[in-house]
């Protein structure tokens, strides 16, 4: 016989205001045929791919033209993997980049309490047998987002891991000559020619794997270009990777276009994500542009078996260890504000006590309450 539930009348309306919340925390909608998710605050409107995780769309409420500097390939996480894969991982069926940008993320909870929405996702990633869970966060009157990870391993042996944040701007905010990066970098090299897949292969402005000091990097005519700036040079296709400074707890990574007074950026823990590879992609002929602002646990996104058997660059290591049967992770904050005439660069970022502050080297500052803090 089938038995129907039966619930207190009290217990009937708590059930129902919990399924009205998450409808208004959460949005289901579908872009290009694809399933999404919609987050939002009184500031901020992140979407979010049903599958993969990508964060495809970053929009400040309030702004008519609803300019997204994530338009395109948008921000998508790396694990296990940051790079290509080896025949033998490809015969397999790994893909590149890892398994969560391709899988199913599970809507695993969504509530809002005392002004902060809160959204977890998880993904299970059998190839590697890993597990990975992320909660978002949103408070209201903050122009921030916490984001907050873990990876779990369910083999019983340690393993190194290759982690990287695939964030990568496009679209409208992202012109060249004009947009502007800026980071916590100091060391840095310039990738080499053979480890790219560029075609042809002569698209390339700057020098075959050559150290620099960021931000002046050398071109391959022997001349120097401040990389901060998205290269005016067409067609091109360029990477770096810069190690974050040391003596940072946090390490930021920026990108500003002064014309439209709008500033994307990521704040993080150095021992979690030293490394930041930009990657610049500028095909021409009316195809898509790309930079990337991609903060990993590596330097450049390669092959598993080159990253560990490079071990380190600049005496920082390459990977990150995942123990047997254990569970590591990693916390960053996504801010997107507008920006005062005037200010076209970002020369520090700091939180310090909930309040997020960014500063250019006139003494110019944009202060964003970031009350969870890092």
């Amino acid at each position: 016989m089938r038995r129907t539930a039966r619930y207190a009348p009290g217990v009937l309306l708590l059930c129902l205001a919990c399924t009205v919340l998450a409808q208004e925390n959460v949005r289901e909608l579908t872009i290009d045929g694809r399933p999404v998710r919609v987050l939002s605050n009184d500031k901020l409107e992140l979407t979010i791919r049903a599958v993969g995780g990508s964060m495809i769309q970053l929009v400040m409420k309030d702004d008519p033209d609803r300019l997204n500097p994530l338009e395109g390939l948008g921000h998508f996480v790396c694990v296990d993997g940051f790079g290509p894969v080896s025949k033998e991982e490809r015969a397999a069926g790994l893909p590149g980049h890892g398994e969560a940008h391709r899988a199913p993320w599970e809507l695993v909870s969504s509530a809002k309490q005392n002004g902060t929405l809160t959204v977890a996702f998880t993904a299970t990633l059998p190839l590697v047998q890993e597990v990975l869970r992320r909660t978002l966060r949103m408070v209201d009157g903050e122009n921030v987002i916490y984001v907050d990870s873990e990876l779990e391993s369910l083999l019983a042996f340690d393993r190194p891991v290759n982690w990287g944040e695939h964030a990568t701007i496009g679209g409208a905010f992202l012109e060249q000559g004009r947009t502007v990066t800026d980071m916590s970098a100091t060391r840095a090299m310039t990738r080499s020619y053979a480890s790219e897949a560029v075609d042809p292969p002569d698209h390339h402005n700057l020098a075959d794997f050559k150290e620099f000091t960021w931000p002046i990097a050398p071109t391959a005519s022997g001349a120097t270009v401040d990389v901060r700036i998205a290269p005016v040079v067409t067609p091109v296709m360029d990477q770096t990777a810069s190690l974050m400074d040391p003596s940072r707890e946090f390490a930021f990574v920026t990108a500003i276009h002064p014309g439209r007074q709008a500033l994307l950026g990521y704040l993080f823990r150095r021992e979690e994500y030293p490394w930041i590879q930009i990657w610049d992609s500028y095909p021409g002929g009316g195809r898509r542009s790309y930079r990337g602002l991609e903060f990993a646990t590596q330097p450049f996104d390669l092959p598993r078996r080159e990253v560990v058997d490079a071990n380190a660059m600049f005496g920082t290591p390459t990977y990150r260890w995942l123990p047997a049967k254990s569970k590591i992770g990693s916390r960053f904050l996504m801010f997107y504000t507008r920006t005062d005439p005037g200010f076209t660069r970002v020369d520090d970022v700091r939180l310090v006590n909930g309040v997020l502050t960014i500063e250019d080297r006139a003494g110019r500052k944009i202060v964003l309450r970031a009350s969870r803090g890092l």
